[in-house]
């Protein structure tokens, strides 16, 4: 959600906007208070949940054995990703100039960490079915 601010018709409201800020992150006080005299006709305020996703961790866990699943099976490391992701959350086929192409309905980069272990989680099944063990990643700490 973006929040256009006027200076002209909303001087005091933005000057009590920028009041709270810096109350409330005092540590940023000084940065707020240089950033007003920047602010000549107004400012623009955005909010956007704040989300936690994927681990460091489970990426790398993620990209260890999703490639070593694919040289198992002939993939390269993006195709079995696509794999993958299009197995775990569905997938579109569109026709293009070159083919119908099949495309994942949601990639992983806006994926939650559990999202992003329901993921890991249908590697480890995949994988399994086709008889490749992928180890369990609580003992990685992913």
């Amino acid at each position: 959600m973006k929040f256009i601010i006027n200076k002209h018709d909303n001087q005091e409201q933005l000057m009590g906007l920028l009041f709270s800020l810096a109350s409330f992150f005092p540590g940023r006080s000084g940065e707020i208070t240089s950033l007003t005299a920047e602010m000549s006709v107004g400012a623009t305020l955005e909010l956007s949940p704040l989300k936690t996703n994927r681990t460091r961790p489970q990426e790398n866990y993620y990209r260890v054995w999703s490639r070593q699943f694919a040289k198992h099976v002939g993939l390269t490391p993006n195709e079995m990703h696509d794999e993958i992701l299009c197995i775990h959350f569905g997938s579109e086929e569109i026709d293009t100039p070159f083919g119908m192409k099949r495309r994942p309905l949601q990639r992983s980069s806006v994926s939650s960490k559990t999202e992003y272990m329901e993921l890991i989680d249908s590697l480890i099944r995949i994988a399994a079915e086709m008889g490749f063990d992928i180890p369990d990643p609580k003992a990685n700490d992913a």
